[in-house]
């Protein structure tokens, strides 16, 4: 498998993902809602982190989920789930 796209989680996103960094192959995967589909397929807990996360892709926010993934400005998907306090 070659695992040509990474997703970086950050606070309690990690938690729920098991890991900081997952390398994905995204050969069958179309759009970032498939890869948000993909990885709450294997991590039940990223569902709901999904639902108020903020996405963000070389620095910039990506709000469009059905945008595909080859339109995205590199192969990387930050989650950050929202933060408490501030």
């Amino acid at each position: 498998m070659a695992e040509d796209f990474l997703v970086r989680f950050y606070a309690g996103a990690a938690a729920a993902a098991q890991t900081d960094d997952w390398p994905v192959d995204t050969a069958s995967l179309e759009t970032v809602q498939d890869l948000l589909d993909y990885l709450s397929g294997q991590r039940e807990a990223l569902a709901p982190i999904f639902e108020v996360a903020t996405f963000l892709c070389a620095g910039k926010p990506v709000t469009d989920r059905t945008l595909p993934l080859a339109q995205l400005a590199a192969p990387q998907l930050d989650v950050l789930p929202p933060f408490a306090g501030g």
